[in-house]
């Protein structure tokens, strides 16, 4: 190797944010590969590179014994002693063993090794980079629909949608931009592997925070949700600040902040109720937009029993029961619902 190219490496270390010796102790442990592939030797060896230079020794580890047997991996101790005065059998000695057309490989091998420090270190900055994003919302680009997940591009990683983090029904084509919640990254030999979820409840959460200023900026808080994916959600949510509407603020003009968070979960319902510390009117909120006539709640056995009107009941039950099972999620109460006549 030449000068230019420990000038070479230098640049690397510095661009890529490798440290220099990292990258000189990674080529001399490469090189000893090389020598032994190359000239067939099966000797202990060790590979030194001058940091300024770029010149390039290699040494043979000999062990000192009484008498050779093996002069590829010996040196008398008499050898030795003239060297040494002080050498002993059992100590290791180095001789030279640098081949003279050895640079060429060296260099080769340098370079490979260089462009795979270079792919590790730019795989690491990945990795930190999503891991840190961990519980946060991307924008990504379907690359390919299989049957079991899908491939999508995040720009300067992979990532996959597994089946079952996946909305049921919806469609999945090349090219097609969605929003998706970061749900795990894990580093891999072949880079980061980064997992999303389209199902996840706090996809729901983050659409809103990225979707309404007032929850942002800490004026309106984000209390619980309860989410059927691709079907219908409830959210409830207060405010922080007298005098702000945290369902008017959700919801936005004629509906547009709740309107585009549906269409980006496939067109899912999503409800917003008024959160309240008073359970019996947290409880009759969550089975909006049923009116309720009465909420009784038994703490011990975290059961709120509700009284609505007889032409109410269907509406508070909810088509297959989702309306009062989606209410039950977001308070935490098992809920009873029967008619004012029953």
């Amino acid at each position: 190797m030449t000068s230019e190219f420990i000038r070479a490496i230098e640049d690397v270390a510095r661009e890529k944010g490798i440290e220099r010796n990292v990258l000189f102790e990674a080529i001399e442990a490469a090189l000893i590969s090389a020598y032994r592939r190359n000239f067939g030797s099966a000797q202990n060896v060790r590979v030194e590179v001058d940091r300024q230079s770029g010149e390039i020794r290699v040494f043979a580890l000999m062990s000192v014994v009484e008498e050779v047997t093996d002069p590829r991996a010996q040196v008398a101790l008499a050898e030795a002693k003239a060297e040494d005065p002080r050498a002993e059998v059992g100590d290791t000695r180095e001789r030279e063993v640098t081949p003279r057309d050895f640079g060429r490989i060296a260099a080769q091998t340098a370079k490979q090794v260089v462009m795979q420090r270079i792919r590790e270190a730019e795989r690491g900055i990945i990795y930190e980079e999503f891991q840190s994003r961990e519980g946060d919302v991307v924008s990504a680009v379907v690359s390919r629909a299989e049957q079991r997940f899908v491939v999508c591009d995040l720009g300067r990683a992979e990532a996959i949608l597994p089946l079952s983090e996946q909305i049921p029904g919806e469609t999945y084509v090349p090219g097609q931009r969605m929003r998706c919640y970061v749900l795990e990254v894990k580093r891999t030999p072949k880079g980061p592997q980064v997992m999303l979820s389209r199902t996840h409840p706090a996809l729901l959460k983050r659409l809103f925070e990225l979707e309404v200023p007032e929850l942002h900026d800490g004026s309106v808080e984000l209390k619980a949700i309860a989410r059927e994916p691709g079907s219908r959600s409830k959210v409830a949510v207060w405010a922080r600040v007298e005098g702000v509407d945290p369902q008017g603020a959700c919801i936005g003009p004629k509906g547009a902040r709740v309107h585009a968070i549906g269409n980006e979960l496939r067109g899912e319902k999503v409800d917003i109720v008024r959160y309240s510390q008073d359970p019996e009117e947290f409880v009759a909120n969550a089975l909006a937009p049923a009116k309720v006539t009465r909420v009784a709640i038994e703490e011990e056995t975290r059961t709120a029993r509700v009284i609505v009107p007889e032409y109410q009941l269907s509406l508070a039950i909810g088509k297959e029961g989702q309306n009062a099972r989606l209410a039950a999620r977001l308070t935490g109460y098992k809920i009873d619902i029967k008619s004012e006549g029953a």
